[in-house]
C-alpha cells in the first residue's frame, strides 16, 4: 500500500531574503530621528521662528523711533548718504538706489548677505547644543533605562548602532538645521521686502538684486560635509564619555578637558615643563568640547588676501574656496582621526558596559 503525502498540496516555503545592511542602517537612522525629532527638527525651526518674531518687533521699534526723529525743515526722518540727505519716511526708496554707485551697490549686497547669514545662524546655534547633548546621552540613556537589553536582542551590531548615532549627529541634524536656516533666511527676506515696499522701494533692486541669497544658501548646504568632519572630535569624545561613565556623563565630559587645561596652564605658569597652554586649550580643550558649533573651522581656513573693507568682505571670507580650503589643514584630519578612534572605542565599550 502506497503512503499518502499529506504535504503534497502545500506550497513550498519561500526563501526569506537576507536583510541588506543599508536597509538596517536606514531603519536605525529613522529610529534616531523619531526618538529625537524635537531636537533635530522642531528646535531649529523654533529658533528661526523666534528670530523672525524678534526681527518684526525690532523693525517695528525702528519704524516708531524713526518717526520720532523729525527733521526740523521737512518734518521727515533723515538718513545720510555720500551725496546728501535722503528722506526715509514718506519718500520713494528708489531715490536711494539712484544715488548709489556700483561700489555702493556691492557693499549693499555684502550687507544683505551678512544679514542673511545672521538670520540663518540662529538654527545653527541651536544645532550645536542639540548635537552636544544628543551625543552625551546617546549611549548612556539606553543603559540608564535598560532599553539597551532590548536593542541588543535585535540582529543589529554595536557598530551599526553607534554609527547610526554618529550619522544622526553629523549629517541628519545639520541637514535639518540648514533647512531651518534657509527657511529663516527666506522669511527674513520677505519681511525686509515688505518693509521696503511699504516705503515705496523696489525689493528686487534693493535686496534681492544686490544680495546673493542663492549663493548664501549654497554655501550653507556645502558646509554640511565640513561640519561632519570638523565635529568628529567632540562627537567622539562625548560618545566615549556616554558609553564609559556610570553616572553624570556631563560632568565627566566637561571636567576632564577643563581640568587638563587648568593643569597645563598651571605648569606653563610655573615654568615646570615646556608646555604651550594656548595650544593645548585651542587644540585639545576647545576641539573636544566645542567643535560641534558650526563655523568653528574658520580659524583653519585659507582666506588669502582680502581686498575689501566694508560689508562686501563677507564674500571674500565665506565662499566655497575658503570653506573647502580647510580640507588641506592638519587640524581637520588629525581631529577627525582622533574622533574616529574615540568612536571605535565607544563601540567596544557599549558591549563591555552591557556585559558588566
Amino acid at each position: 500500500m502506497n503512503a499518502i503525502d499529506l504535504n503534497a498540496d502545500r506550497p513550498a516555503p519561500r526563501t526569506v531574503a537576507a536583510v541588506h545592511p543599508t536597509h538596517t542602517f536606514r531603519l536605525l537612522l529613522r529610529r534616531e530621528f523619531w526618538e529625537h525629532r524635537g531636537g533635530f527638527l522642531w528646535a531649529p525651526l523654533l529658533a528661526g521662528a523666534i528670530f523672525l518674531l524678534l526681527a518684526v518687533m525690532g523693525i517695528g521699534v525702528g519704524e516708531f523711533a524713526a518717526r520720532k526723529v523729525i527733521d526740523s525743515n521737512s518734518n521727515h526722518a533723515m538718513i545720510s548718504t555720500d551725496n546728501g540727505d535722503i528722506r526715509l519716511n514718506g519718500l520713494d526708496l528708489s531715490n536711494l538706489t539712484e544715488r548709489l554707485s556700483k561700489e555702493d551697490m556691492r557693499e549693499l549686497g555684502g550687507a544683505v548677505d551678512g544679514l542673511l547669514f545672521v538670520a540663518g545662524s540662529w538654527p545653527l546655534i541651536v544645532l550645536a547644543f542639540v548635537v552636544f547633548f544628543y551625543c552625551l546621552g546617546s549611549l548612556y540613556d539606553e543603559r540608564k533605562d535598560r532599553s539597551v537589553l532590548f536593542w541588543k536582542s535585535l540582529p543589529v551590531s554595536d557598530g551599526q548602532t553607534v554609527l547610526s548615532k554618529v550619522a544622526s549627529a553629523t549629517l541628519t541634524a545639520p541637514l535639518l538645521a540648514v533647512a531651518a536656516s534657509l527657511a529663516t533666511m527666506l522669511g527674513f527676506l520677505v519681511i525686509l521686502s515688505v518693509v521696503v515696499l511699504i516705503h515705496g522701494g523696489n525689493p528686487i533692486t534693493l535686496l534681492w538684486g544686490p544680495g546673493s541669497p542663492f549663493k548664501v544658501a549654497m554655501n550653507m548646504i556645502a558646509s554640511i560635509p565640513i561640519y561632519a568632519l570638523w565635529a568628529l572630535p567632540t562627537v567622539g569624545w562625548l560618545m566615549l564619555c556616554s558609553s564609559w561613565a556610570r553616572s553624570k556623563p556631563f560632568l565627566w565630559a566637561i571636567m576632564i578637558p577643563l581640568f587638563a587645561g587648568i593643569f597645563v596652564s598651571w605648569f606653563d605658569l610655573m615654568q615646570l615643563f615646556n608646555l604651550d597652554s594656548g595650544w593645548f586649550w585651542k587644540n585639545i580643550v576647545v576641539r573636544s568640547l566645542a567643535s560641534v558649533f558650526p563655523g568653528g573651522w574658520i580659524d583653519a581656513i585659507n582666506v588669502g588676501e582680502i581686498h575689501s573693507e566694508g560689508p562686501s568682505v563677507v564674500h571674500e571670507v565665506i565662499n566655497l574656496r575658503t570653506m573647502y580650503s580647510v580640507l588641506g589643514s592638519l587640524q581637520l584630519w588629525v581631529g577627525a582621526a582622533v574622533g574616529a578612534a574615540m568612536i571605535y572605542a565607544s563601540v567596544r565599550l557599549r558591549r563591555w558596559r552591557d556585559e558588566g
